[in-house]
């Protein structure tokens, strides 16, 4: 049951990683908390849906339409919407976050309907068992893929140009744009491959489930905001962690509480992480400008 338990949460616990990634990069370069992340989640999991039921393309040619489509999208949310509001009140910042998150879910309502959707079957889930415990494919290869993700992810940052382009925009704006950098473009790369990784997820997520509608992004969204403030908004190490945290910790409720409490049990780790250390695990207080 334990070890159950275990498997289960770590395979929840990287899909809030993922999602938690998109939500770190853009607050460790701008200060912004895209609260309309989970909806870009969303998005991803119907463009794949749209691709394979609707046009009966092949997976591969789904996967790419999700990396474009997401990239896009997350390009256009900063370009249409945060990059007018990037010297407003921070408050401001946020309740743009919060309009942009409904307007999404709105539109795919309209899109796609209000009924969940059946996701096509892609392949056989077939489970595993091991000393009692239950596997399937997928949950083998959630991690495995999640841990890629974040190596690339880590890889790129401290190991490219790119990278070096990223931290600098990320440590002062005004002084990377006189050495000649573009911050304008690298804030839109960096909502381009944190829109991308989560689209990722959410098609990850409809495998496992079978499923997809309009709102699947506002629990997971919320999920994977709280991992980013337990391990430290910012940190990239602290978003995987805190998404296996938050897993974990669910998983262990269900099995042993209630799955009533599931819901609960995120915004419990929230408030007691903002009255132990409020900077999470790896993160530390600072104040950006806005």
């Amino acid at each position: 049951m334990f070890l159950q338990q275990v498997v289960n949460g770590i395979t929840t616990g990287c899909i809030y990683g993922l999602v938690a990634l998109g939500y770190t990069l853009i607050f460790g370069v701008i200060g912004l908390i895209n609260f309309a992340h989970g909806e870009v989640y969303m998005f991803g999991a119907f463009i794949a849906f749209s691709v394979l039921a609707l046009l009966g393309g092949p997976f591969s040619l789904a996967i790419v339409a999700v990396i474009i489509g997401t990239a896009l999208l997350g390009c256009l949310m900063d370009g249409l919407v945060y990059r007018p509001m990037r010297m407003a009140p921070r408050v401001s910042q946020l309740i743009t976050a919060m309009a942009v998150s409904i307007v999404l879910r709105n539109t795919a309502m309209l899109a796609w309907g209000t009924r969940t959707r059946a996701f096509p079957s892609i392949f056989p889930l077939r489970a595993m068992e091991f000393w009692g415990i239950r596997v399937t494919q997928l949950q083998l290869a959630i991690p495995v893929l999640t841990l890629l993700l974040m190596i690339g992810l880590h890889l790129l940052i401290y190991r490219t140009r790119l990278g070096k382009a990223v931290r600098a925009t990320s440590l002062d704006l005004e002084m990377a744009s006189a050495l000649g950098i573009e911050p304008n473009h690298i804030i839109a790369t960096i909502f381009a491959l944190g829109a991308s990784m989560g689209g990722l997820a959410g098609v990850l997520v409809s495998i496992f489930y079978g499923s997809l509608s309009f709102d699947m992004g506002v629990a997971v969204g919320l999920r994977a905001f709280v991992a980013c403030i337990l391990g430290g908004i910012g940190s990239i190490h602290g978003a995987m962690l805190g998404g296996l945290i938050i897993g974990l910790a669910e998983a262990m409720a269900v099995g042993y509480i209630s799955p009533g409490y599931k819901d609960a049990i995120a915004f419990l780790i929230l408030t007691l992480v903002l009255i132990a250390k409020p900077s999470g695990i790896f993160g530390v207080l600072v104040e950006k400008g806005g």
